[in-house]
């Protein structure tokens, strides 16, 4: 396997193998050359990293994701390994709110077992639950692709992390963002104003640099100081408990965040009238389960 193909997992063993000299073993051990960290998991899915490891994975994370932003490993890695100043402050802030601190609670979780998308798509026009549906037959995604949290040690600070990757959908559905290469620039520019988390911060900053001249202007001029000015007067959309709010109507609830339109329509891969009428098909046919059930 190559370097550019392999997952940036390292656990304690391998680590010690790669940078241990080889007759290390042989060698007394001295009190300064213990590990400083708790090499027992503290969640599932944790490798806990001494400073030497998260230093090395932090560079080779930040090199891969630059050269190849489409490794989603490489990304989460970088998120999980630059994150650690301000995920006690965004805990604070749910702590702050009722819902925040019922999310820390309840820990939901967002995939497709756990959100029931036939159901949603049974919700009026206009609320939030029928638009996030109709957002992912548009965009063609699903909510099943975030990585999970593997370098953040503790385990609630961990959640935060996970349920900021989790929500990121979210984000593009409300702000009405797309997922081109432009709209996922603008949204990083949103997050980092509004949450200040370092990774979208390095992919404002750096991951503009492989457009076109004409896309780099497009983002800068109808997108950036949009999303600047709104992530940044914004509630902190770390509070919300998304789940409780699908029968909400969703341009209630961007006057209740503070989260307006940006100035440009984006540029969709799909109209809009299609991915409506998926979401319409997708309603028949829970209709026509629910009839079965019940019959």
């Amino acid at each position: 396997m190559s370097l550019a193909s392999a997952p940036l997992r390292v656990s304690r063993r391998t680590a010690r193998s790669l940078f241990a000299p080889a007759n290390a073993a042989l060698r007394p051990q001295h009190r300064w050359q213990s590990r400083s960290v708790n090499t027992q998991p503290a969640y599932e899915g944790h490798i806990p990293l001494n400073w030497f490891e998260h230093g090395f994975l932090t560079l080779g994370s930040a090199f891969m994701a630059l050269a190849n932003p489409r490794r989603a490993d490489m990304v989460a890695a970088l998120g999980d390994l630059t994150s650690g100043p301000v995920l006690p402050r965004l805990r604070d802030r749910m702590l702050e709110s009722p819902e925040g601190r019922q999310i820390l609670k309840e820990r939901p979780r967002i995939h497709s077992n756990t959100v029931d998308m036939n159901k949603l798509a049974l919700l009026p026009a206009g609320t939030f639950g029928h638009a996030y549906v109709t957002w992912l037959e548009r965009c063609g995604v699903t909510p099943d692709t975030r990585e999970p949290v593997h370098y953040v040690d503790d385990p609630e600070l961990a959640y935060v992390m996970q349920r900021y990757r989790e929500c990121h959908d979210f984000y593009h559905c409300i702000l009405g963002m797309p997922v081109n290469v432009v709209s996922e620039l603008a949204v990083k520019f949103f997050e980092f104003a509004n949450l200040g988390l370092p990774m979208p911060g390095l992919a404002a900053a750096f991951g503009h640099l492989p457009l076109t001249h004409a896309k780099r202007e497009q983002l800068f001029r109808d997108f950036v100081p949009w999303a600047v000015k709104c992530g940044s007067s914004a509630q902190s959309l770390i509070t919300v408990y998304w789940e409780k709010r699908w029968e909400q109507n969703i341009e209630d609830m961007k006057k209740e965040f503070g989260i307006w339109d940006p100035p440009v329509q984006p540029r969709w891969g799909k109209a809009l009238s299609e991915a409506q009428a998926a979401t319409e098909q997708r309603a028949k046919m829970a209709q026509q389960q629910q009839q079965q059930v019940s019959s």
